[in-house]
């Protein structure tokens, strides 16, 4: 329990020194009218701003964003992190093709997929809090009370949530929300990207919210420390035993990967944001 405190004012340390750092400060970009990509102007070297045009095969949230289809809209965000990001994309990429893809191949041979579909229900209706609260605070409250109507049948119904009955009941649809969708109802814009080794892409907005979120999810207080994250660490195995073969085909199909996730990275949480 006292170790989410202590990451949490790791997370914002490590945020507050990115902002306030010289090298990476920038006032406010102004995009050009004919849409181009412009240049934002730091007390160095210019750092690029993204345009993204939701018109791109590439969108997720797990990786589903990879699979979305296009819309005609330009979103902008900056990536002064640049050289970090990349890096650490390049980390994640290793740590996909290495280690959780070949585990995940042979973790899907050996169970079945009835009992990975259980056990991924199991998560998801285990995670309800962080759902209902952030549709609480959003103000959806006819979307609260549906999630907490699919806890109660799939919990009972659906024997702890390892199936999922309430998807046979369409006015119990399942929401999607979280704290950094909440905080962008608000006002409170994407900030910047950052890639987090493990953890994927990201925004500074997005950051704060994920580590909010922490807190209301079950799995986050298992003690010890190593059980909480072998538990999470089954979940993501369990995830990608469902996926192999997305992020190969995005690849192939995106002609720079790192610009290519980072587009659908935002694009996707522009979509989720609208929802």
């Amino acid at each position: 329990m006292k170790r989410f405190p202590a990451v949490i004012a790791c997370y914002i340390a490590l945020i507050a020194f990115i902002t306030v750092s010289p090298s990476y400060s920038a006032p406010d970009v102004l995009l050009p009218e004919d849409g181009s990509v412009s240049m934002m102007e730091t007390g160095k070297d210019p750092l690029p701003v993204i345009l993204i045009a939701e018109g791109s095969d590439y969108s997720d949230d797990d990786p589903d964003f990879l699979k979305e289809e296009a819309r005609e809209e330009v979103i902008r965000i900056a990536d002064p992190l640049y050289y970090w990001n990349k890096g650490m994309f390049h980390f994640n990429d290793k740590l996909y093709f290495w280690f959780l893809k070949p585990v995940a191949t042979a973790y899907r041979a050996v169970i079945p997929g009835m009992v990975r579909s259980g056990v991924q229900n199991f998560f998801n209706n285990l995670e309800m809090p962080v759902r209902f609260v952030n549709c609480i605070l959003q103000g959806k409250f006819e979307a609260a009370s549906n999630e907490f109507a699919r806890f109660i049948v799939n919990s009972t119904e659906g024997i702890l949530g390892f199936d999922d009955p309430a998807k046979n009941y369409p006015e119990l649809k399942k929401g999607d929300e979280d704290l950094g969708q909440t905080f962008a109802t608000y006002g409170i814009g994407n900030g910047f990207y950052i890639v987090w080794p493990f953890l994927g892409p990201s925004t500074l907005r997005d950051t704060f919210g994920m580590a909010g979120d922490r807190f209301l999810k079950p799995v986050s207080y298992i003690e010890p420390l190593e059980v909480s994250l072998g538990v999470t660490g089954f979940r993501m195995i369990n995830a990608t035993s469902f996926k192999i073969g997305d992020y190969e085909s995005f690849k192939k199909a995106a002609l720079e990967p790192y610009e290519g996730l980072r587009n659908a990275y935002i694009q996707n949480r522009q979509k989720k944001v609208r929802e």
